[in-house]
């Protein structure tokens, strides 16, 4: 590579390169350009922009969640999924709505055709199909980090060709791509996924850079020619009959479309036995595999192997697209040989005759350790330098997104001279996987769940816009018209429940039918419409019989009122605790505290802080290894710190 730099020449001056064109590139990419900043995003190939290299879906339990969030915020997401989802599923309906969640098939081929259209017309913003090789740097003396002399800020990027992009900004967004290696059995191919280019030289300049890395991987299942599989042996799985979009800015209407099926099947002890069988040839087990694998989306080797109780475990054959005969068979990822694959397909209902079209493989990249960076997703000792997706050890393509959003905003707003945007785990599920990614030990690709969300019932999938829509507006990502259309959907919202609270309903004859019809008790007192509605044979439209002065609402509106009655103390009672939990928050921890001079601190402890530099009380708190013993130290020296 020393050939390749010492012919370097400046090819453009921007503000922001994006290094990468996956879920988190397209969405850091799109939010700095439409803050007004000179943007150039690179791709090892413009096919591969947005790509859908594992599961052809968006969203699902937790992810849903991130989605919608991401919308909330001005982000793009939602939007191509709803022009382009082939299948739609509301998950988790039978439970309470915190954790609903929607997923949507999607045409992969088209959705990744949709957002490049997006890119490709967004003004400020440039394509540019090169591998990036190292990121330029000058020493910065920078004023929240005395205690490093090795800060540095950033200049640029230089690719392969010599080509250097001067810049003010930098997001790494590489994903799967950096030294990536394709395992199918014995054959390796030294590949990114799909079979494209793998970017081999990047991760020594960042390890130049003091940046420390890490080794992960991931896999994925076998796609199979949809000719050859039998679905008279397969469950037949539809979707929802009235679909909910993703973003708040699709019309309801133009979703509702007709949709292909999907299909469930299961393994048997006759798979189960082939893949012992089999274990010594798989790179998992022969100790091949270098890095360390998702625990929440196991191969199916490590199912077999973990859960041997089980004889049998699901199979979804899943349609890549309408204009592809290909199916996915999630549940299946595997590393084994093809033949083996094979074999294994095929002992399974429905695919005893199934032909491979693509072998599934696991695959093997570099990341970072997501500790180096601060909550706004800049590295704490490279001014500039801000990191997005499955570089930062997490997994899926929702989180991704998630995280490319925050680091394009934060970058552009850092370059704007302005405060940067850090949601914090009580106000969204992107502020959980950012505080977990930067706070917490992780030694295997984060996956976003809702068990995660200590405060889910208010993080609701269902209100992302109510929470978050004010921040978007706030940065310049949601325009006037968006912004104002939240604000009345909020008035209309909290105008009907004081309305409902305020009905009140006597013992009349004609309510006690009512009441009597929907098997309900009777009235001995005048009540409320509210508190009739916490009934759980009640609902808001049941309720219309005997609600005479209610008049029409959108059907967004009456899903805000159902829930934010039915429950509220539920609510009431978590949003006493997100007070308590603020408070710590807003105790903010100087950039400067030399927790050295904290004799008290257990030696531990101030390692950790010193190793994480959390930005406030809270997020010291939840630094592993950090006891409340040593918090309550903290606060107390804290307190004569601000004195002194």
């Amino acid at each position: 590579m020393s050939e390749i730099f010492d012919k370097s020449y400046i090819q453009d001056k921007v503000d922001v390169c994006v290094v990468g064109a996956g879920h988190a590139g397209c969405e850091a990419a799109l939010a700095c350009a439409r803050l007004g900043l000179r943007t150039v995003i690179f791709t090892v190939s413009v096919d591969s922009i947005a790509l859908m290299p594992c599961n052809p879906n968006i969203g699902g339990t937790s992810k849903g969640h991130l989605v919608r969030e991401i919308d909330a915020l001005g982000g793009e997401m939602g939007n191509i999924i709803d022009k382009t989802f082939i299948q739609s599923k509301m998950l988790n309906k039978s439970k309470g709505p915190a954790v609903h969640s929607l997923r949507a098939q999607a045409d992969k081929a088209e959705y990744s055709r949709a957002m490049r259209k997006v890119l490709e017309n967004q003004e400020n913003l440039t394509i540019k199909q090169a591998e990036v090789c190292k990121i330029l740097t000058d020493n910065y003396d920078c004023y929240y980090n005395k205690e490093s002399a090795a800060t540095k800020k950033i200049t640029g990027v230089m690719t392969f060709t010599g080509a250097i992009y001067e810049c003010k900004a930098v997001i790494l967004c590489t994903g799967t791509y950096l030294k990536a290696r394709c395992l199918c059995g014995e054959a390796i191919t030294y590949t990114g996924p799909n079979g494209l280019q793998a970017a081999n030289y990047l991760t020594e300049s960042l390890e130049d850079l003091g940046i420390e890395m890490r080794r992960f991987k991931t896999g994925t299942p076998a796609r199979m020619d949809g000719n050859t599989i039998d679905y008279s042996k397969m469950e037949e799985q539809f979707g929802d009959e009235k679909v909910v979009p993703f973003s708040f800015l699709t019309d309801p209407a133009d979703v509702q479309i007709d949709q292909v099926s999907c299909w469930l099947t299961y393994t048997n002890e006759n798979t189960h036995d082939i893949i012992r069988a089999n274990l010594d040839r798989s790179p998992i087990y022969a100790g091949i595999i270098e890095g360390t694998g998702p625990r929440y989306c196991p191969s199916i080797e490590d199912k077999v192997v973990k859960f041997s109780d089980k004889d049998r475990h699901q199979v979804f054959i899943e349609p890549e697209g309408i204009h592809t005969n290909e199916m996915y068979v999630g549940g299946m990822s595997s590393s084994l040989p093809e033949d083996v694959q094979l074999a294994m397909y095929r002992t399974v209902p429905g695919l005893e005759h199934c032909k491979i079209v693509r072998n599934a493989y696991a695959i093997e990249y570099d990341c970072i350790n997501p500790r180096q960076l601060y909550p706004t997703l800049e590295f704490k000792d490279i001014k500039g330098l801000f990191s997005g997706g499955q570089f930062n050890g997490s997994s899926g393509y929702e989180e991704a997104a998630a995280q490319g959003l925050i680091a394009g905003i934060n970058a552009a707003l850092t370059i704007l001279g302005k405060q940067p945007v850090i949601l914090d785990r009580s106000q969204a599920y992107i502020g959980v996987l950012i505080d977990d990614l930067v706070t917490k030990e992780n030694f295997e690709p984060y996956r976003m769940m809702t068990s995660r969300a200590e405060y889910r019932l208010l993080l609701r999938q269902d209100n992302a816009d109510l929470r978050l829509r004010q921040i978007g507006y706030e940065v310049g990502l949601v325009s006037d018209e968006v912004y104002h259309k939240t604000l009345q959907k909020k008035k209309m919202i909290e105008e009907e429940i004081y309305r409902l609270k305020n009905t009140v309903i006597g013992a009349a004859k004609e309510n006690q039918d009512f009441l009597e019809k929907c098997g309900s008790s009777l009235l001995k007192t005048g009540t409320n419409l509210a508190e009739l509605m916490c009934r759980p044979e009640l609902t808001y439209k049941t309720l219309a019989e005997i609600d005479t002065k209610r008049i029409p609402l959108p059907e967004d509106v009456i899903e805000q009122v159902e829930i934010e009655v039915k429950y509220e103390g539920y609510i009431e009672r978590q949003m006493r605790q997100v007070e308590q939990y603020k408070k710590m928050e807003k105790k903010r921890i100087p950039a400067d505290l030399n927790y050295n001079d904290i004799s008290s601190l257990r030696l531990e402890a101030r390692q950790k802080l010193i190793d994480f530099k959390p930005v406030s009380v809270g997020q010291a708190s939840r630094i592993s290894g950090v006891s409340p013993a040593d918090i309550s130290v903290l606060l107390i020296y804290l307190e004569h710190y601000h004195k002194t």
